[in-house]
């Protein structure tokens, strides 16, 4: 990997390598931009196949912060977070606190968050450490913000129906969720209490079995991206979106919370609208989340808040209308995100950290 030019080619502002003896902490922390304010973004923790895939990964969801804030309209910047785990080891106290201390040396330029791999319990952890860390189970940091990733993008899903000219009404639909984790469970909760039929699947069996037997989901045998639905929802891991699995795909509509889904963003993007498939943007469908952890870092009411959560679905309208004239919904949703960047470079003040 070509690194500096990989940095010059998507706009990264820093990228810092750390690695701590005491506990064999291997991270990397990536700030993408601080145009808008302050950089919030997850710390994922994940045993990658090599070094070369942990920085291509903080690379790509970095920017993809970037732009879930800008399009939230949110006065944060983007920036990611990652921990190369060795496989199979259990995260420690130890690990989690020394990651704080990584975070706390950027002084609130980057504030860190739970992502995959990571509990409210090592964000407690890190918080011992810092003070630049939001999604741990004390309500000073925020608490577990899936409920609000999960909500955000049922609220996309009826932008997204609404946009087929279809009533948001979910009575006697199907509804695909790869992975019912965290935000995965409460999107199916949210999808079966508003009448929809939900199959799903996870390399989890016991989060399988939990939806299966509290909420009546139907657990697939196969290819989730390939069954016949009215909505697919990826909430697992990214990349799922690529010219193996588009071909295959049986469904009108993909809004899903895990990030990055298109491999190639902008070759992939434009094969699933070629697809007559309508695609809602992730970072634009997946960010109820960060706007839930922004607005407390940054003092908003709980009333401001929901708000803004609710705004997305009409943020994915706006993008969707776009994309008509354009490519693929991808590249009307970073139109969308950049222009909101480009008024803040010249109409908004840096924040200054505040926590």
């Amino acid at each position: 990997m070509k690194l500096f030019e990989s940095l010059a080619t998507h706009g990264h502002e820093r990228v810092a390598f750390h690695h701590d003896e005491a506990t064999g902490l291997k991270a990397i922390i990536a700030i993408h931009s601080t145009v808008l304010g302050n950089a919030l973004g997850g710390t994922r923790r994940w045993a990658y196949t090599d070094e070369a895939a942990a920085i291509q990964d903080v690379l790509r969801l970095s920017e993809g912060m970037t732009y879930k804030a800008a399009a939230a309209d949110l006065p944060m910047g983007g920036a990611k977070s990652v921990i190369l785990a060795k496989s199979g080891a259990a995260p420690t106290e130890a690990e989690a606190r020394a990651m704080g201390r990584f975070v706390d040396t950027f002084s609130g330029t980057y504030i860190a968050a739970e992502d995959v791999g990571v509990t409210p319990q090592f964000v407690d952890w890190m918080a011992r450490e810092t003070d630049h860390v939001m999604g741990g189970d004390s309500v000073s940091h925020g608490g577990d913000p899936s409920p609000f990733t999960a909500q955000g993008c049922f609220n996309a899903m009826k932008a997204c129906l609404k946009q087929l000219g279809r009533k948001p009404d979910f009575a006697g639909m199907t509804v695909a969720i790869q992975g019912v984790g965290a935000t995965g469970y409460r999107l199916a909760d949210l999808c079966r209490k508003a009448g929809a039929t939900v199959i799903a699947s996870d390399t989890n069996a016991a989060n399988l079995q939990r939806a299966v037997k509290e909420l009546g989901v139907q657990a697939f045998d196969g290819d989730i991206l390939a069954a016949k639905c009215d909505i697919l929802a990826p909430c697992a891991l990214g990349a799922i979106l690529n010219d193996r699995s588009i071909p295959n795909l049986k469904c009108q509509v993909i809004c899903g919370t895990s990030n990055n889904q298109l491999l190639n963003p902008v070759e992939d993007g434009a094969r699933v609208k070629k697809a007559g498939i309508l695609y809602g943007p992730d970072f634009v469908v997946n960010a109820g989340g960060l706007i839930r952890l922004a607005g407390l870092y940054l003092g908003m009411t709980e009333a401001q808040i929901d708000q803004k959560i609710e705004q997305i679905e009409q943020t994915t309208t706006a993008v969707l209308k776009e994309a008509q004239s354009l490519p693929s919904a991808h590249e009307a949703a970073v139109s969308y995100a950049k222009r909101r960047i480009e008024q803040g470079r010249t109409n908004k003040p840096r924040m200054a950290a505040q926590r």
